[in-house]
């Protein structure tokens, strides 16, 4: 019974964190400033959600997790 979690979870695991580094390959896609015009404001911006959210799972893995927040939508 275990060995099938723990099959499941390396296979979703691995395809989940593939998916996160995919996009954020494509996040570092933007930095070309020929190409797009931002400002220190918004890469802060950019970097304190992903570390939020990067920091709320890390806690969920480590069964640390605060009451549950509201989800709100990145936009800069």
């Amino acid at each position: 019974m275990g060995e099938k979690e723990r099959e499941r979870f390396k296979r979703l695991g691995t395809q989940r964190t593939k998916e996160v580094l995919r996009k954020l390959r494509v996040l570092g896609n933007c930095a070309n400033r020929y190409a797009y015009e931002y400002s220190e404001e918004d890469i802060k911006k950019i970097f304190d959600a992903i570390e939020s959210k990067v920091k709320e799972i890390r806690a969920k893995f480590n069964a640390e997790l605060p009451a549950k927040e509201k989800e709100k939508e990145f936009k800069l």
